[in-house]
């Protein structure tokens, strides 16, 4: 079936995550703390789960709408708009799990704070550019995969204003990297952690999923 494309290395690069972030945290450091009397481990694996999960939510959504028209199928014109409410539910719970484990394992890390300060201010810096040209160029409805629903956006030419001036997938190169902030500011291992993965399984998902979605459509 069409919405298994790629599917295949999407399993198989996850399994290899989940075993790193499995042997890392073994690691002295990784699991110290808790945070509202809940384990710094537990925090560690609601967020993984939680991105996997909202990775998971995206690719079903898309590839069911791009192949057979589910969920406006089912919800009518208003799939989307749903959709949207699921995608962004599931992209702040990633968040505040992720703060959640940085200060469950908070000072864990000892490098210095001004240097973890810095790299911070740079990527919030980028992230914020981001975010204003998505806002002002590419719109927050096509970053959610508004093309999958509406045939409309998949005749709009490719955005060559603000950050994809500089580069073509701006917000996986410059707006992922907030993931890593929580971890910095408090300068958290298992955070840090969590935020590796939650980096690199972005990039399975455009491989496995967006990718090949954007050569169909």
């Amino acid at each position: 079936m069409k919405i298994f494309e790629k599917q295949i290395l999407h399993y198989i690069l996850l399994t290899i995550l989940l075993i790193g972030v499995f042997f890392i945290s073994r690691y002295e450091g990784f699991l110290t703390g808790q945070f509202l009397k809940i384990s710094t481990q537990t925090w560690l694996i609601l967020s993984i789960a939680a991105a996997i999960l909202h990775q998971f939510y995206v690719w079903l959504c898309w590839r069911t709408e791009l192949y057979y028209s589910l969920i406006t199928r089912l919800l009518g014109k208003n799939g989307f708009i749903y959709y949207s409410i699921g995608f962004t539910v599931l992209a702040a719970l990633r968040f505040v799990f992720l703060i959640g484990l940085a200060i469950a394992n908070r000072n864990s890390l000892e490098v210095n704070q001004t240097l973890l300060n810095t790299i911070t201010f740079i990527i919030l810096v980028l992230a914020l550019y981001v975010l204003y040209s998505v806002a002002k160029y590419f719109t927050f409805a096509r970053a959610m995969g508004a093309d999958h629903f509406d045939e409309s956006f998949r005749n709009k030419p490719l955005v060559r204003k603000g950050i994809f001036r500089w580069t073509r997938n701006g917000m996986y190169n410059f707006g992922i990297p907030v993931v890593w902030i929580p971890g910095l500011l408090l300068a958290s291992k298992a955070a840090m952690l969590a935020a590796l993965f939650t980096h690199l399984y972005i990039w399975v998902h455009y491989y496995s999923v967006e990718l090949p979605d954007m050569k169909r459509i």
